[in-house]
C-alpha cells in the first residue's frame, strides 16, 4: 500500500476573490498559487499552509465539474485530496480494494501535479483526490 498524507480540502465557490477575503483572515494567510487549469475548467488557489491548506476552486465555464456542483448543491467542501508518491499505483490499489475510479488514468492537475479522482459513492460520499506532485515538489 502507498502512503497517503493530507494534502489539502478543495472548496467549490462561486468568486475567488470573495473566497480569498473569506478564508484569507480566518486562517490567516495569503492567498497563493493562484492559476487556471484549462483541462479542468476551473481556475484555483490555495489558502492556508501544510496539511491545513484549502484549495479554492472556481469555475471558467458552465460545463465544467465545478459548475454543476454549485449549482447542484452550491459552495463548500467539494473535495478531500490526498499526497501520494505514485498516483498510478495508488489508483490501481484503489480500484482493487473495489472504490470506482472517476478517472481511469491519472491527469494533469494544478501545479504540475497528476492527479486522480475516487467516486463518492464508495467513498462514504466524498470526492477523494489522489495527487501525486511533481518531481521537484514532492513536500
Amino acid at each position: 500500500m502507498t502512503e497517503r498524507v493530507l494534502d489539502h480540502v478543495g472548496i467549490a465557490v462561486h468568486s475567488l476573490e470573495e473566497a480569498v477575503s473569506l478564508y484569507s483572515p480566518l486562517v490567516e494567510a495569503d492567498a497563493e498559487g493562484r492559476e487556471t487549469v484549462e483541462s479542468q475548467g476551473v481556475e484555483v488557489v490555495f489558502v492556508g499552509a501544510g496539511t491545513g491548506r484549502m484549495e479554492l476552486l472556481a469555475p471558467l465555464r458552465q460545463d465544467s465539474a465545478i459548475a454543476r456542483f454549485l449549482e447542484r448543491r452550491g459552495p463548500g467542501l467539494h473535495h478531500i485530496c490526498y499526497r501520494v508518491p505514485d498516483v498510478e499505483a495508488a489508483l490501481a490499489e484503489a480500484v482493487a480494494r473495489g472504490y470506482r475510479a472517476i478517472d481511469e488514468r491519472p491527469r494533469p492537475g494544478a501545479h504540475g501535479a497528476r492527479v486522480a479522482f475516487l467516486h463518492p459513492r464508495t467513498t462514504g460520499g466524498v470526492l477523494i483526490e489522489l495527487l501525486q506532485p511533481p518531481a521537484d515538489n514532492s513536500g
